[in-house]
């Protein structure tokens, strides 16, 4: 993916094997360390060439673009466009570890049952796996809705269910008020399917809520309850918008290199308030059919933080993507492990949240 806000950069194919074999060095050093590499480095590390002739390919290379000095005199690190161009040519990308697929089906499959908690474990998973911030966007609800069920879980609980004509089940647990019967359970639920099927929340919400009050003396008054707290806890309450789940923030500040940069730290952390333009970012990642990346100045959100963004959609059991999940660091991310750590965990919380 070329961003329009960086210039075009060399391919691979423009690269001969000796630069090549340079750059995929200094890239995997950098991503290692978070050190810049210098020619002696990499002299005593495997490449039979003189120092001089080791800095002049590093030269080109930083002429083409690929490669930056942090400081005078100082090794090379990659830019941003360099490291694009590693990732999509010369990154090998690993299998999740055995430990990691049996963590993340466990804690996903307890959380399973409510949508909610789902995504938050989600991206409570990634933060903790990948050492970065996990970010899950909620999904836009624009499937009609098929059946709506309160079920009594105890005397004072209750899980509220809505499948939608997509196939996506969500549930939401509820506080149920003292002496709240089985029979008002089964009226409030009958009230909403009669207004809901066939219709988006969006679409229904009102007229629901407009009806409700016309609809108090027919129905009891335990149901009335369950239909204005069962529409609250669906919507959002008035005026709700789609949520951003980020876990993790601490992790950017755990990273020995960032803190040598508070301000960029800080930048970062405004990135991450800027809701509606990182909902924006993600929803790109719905037209994706796996993992996208985006590195620094491809977006410009991340373009002066200089962090990267690792992120997949999390689909219905149809194959319809519902939203996004992913990862926000420093550039020098992992991107190896934490590529296939992101993917696997999209495609489980996919599974768990229609099963």
């Amino acid at each position: 993916m070329t961003s329009p806000l960086l210039s075009p950069a060399p391919s691979l194919a423009e690269l001969d094997e000796r630069a090549r074999d340079i750059f995929r060095r200094v890239v995997e050093g950098y991503l290692e360390t978070g050190e810049p590499v210098g020619s002696r480095t990499l002299s005593k590390g495997g490449v039979h060439l003189s120092p001089a002739s080791i800095r002049n390919t590093m030269q080109d290379l930083t002429q083409l673009g690929l490669l930056g000095a942090p400081h005078v005199s100082a090794g090379r690190v990659p830019t941003h466009a360099g490291l694009r161009l590693f990732v999509d040519g010369l990154l090998e990308v690993g299998d999740v570890a055995e430990e990691d697929r049996r963590a993340i089906e466990a804690r996903l499959s307890t959380k399973g049952r409510n949508f909610d908690e789902a995504l938050n474990e989600a991206s409570a998973i990634l933060s903790g796996l990948a050492g970065g911030a996990g970010i899950v966007v909620t999904p836009v609800r624009d499937a009609g809705v098929k059946h709506v069920e309160f079920v009594a879980l105890s005397a004072d609980q209750a899980l509220a269910v809505m499948v939608f004509e997509d196939g996506v089940v969500e549930n939401r647990l509820m506080r149920l008020a003292a002496g709240v019967t089985p029979s008002s359970l089964q009226e409030a639920s009958n009230f909403m399917n009669a207004r809901l099927r066939g219709h988006t929340l969006a679409e229904a919400g009102q007229e629901v809520r407009r009806e409700l009050d016309a609809a108090r003396r027919q129905l009891n008054e335990a149901a009335a309850r369950l239909v204005e707290d069962g529409m609250a806890a669906w919507s959002g309450g008035e005026g709700a918008e789609r949520a951003l789940i980020v876990r993790g923030r601490a992790n950017l500040l755990a990273d020995r290199d960032t803190l040598d940069d508070l301000e960029r730290v800080r930048m970062l952390f405004d990135d991450l308030e800027q809701k509606e333009q990182l909902i924006g970012l993600l929803d790109d990642v719905r037209e994706a059919q796996g993992v996208r990346i985006y590195i620094g100045a491809e977006t410009r959100l991340f373009s002066l933080s200089g962090s990267a963004v690792i992120a997949a959609p999390y689909m219905t059991g149809r194959q319809k993507v519902l939203g996004a999940i992913g990862v926000i660091g420093p550039a020098r991310l992992n991107y190896a492990r934490v590529i296939p750590l992101v993917d696997y965990t999209a495609r489980v919380l996919s599974q768990v949240t229609n099963a």
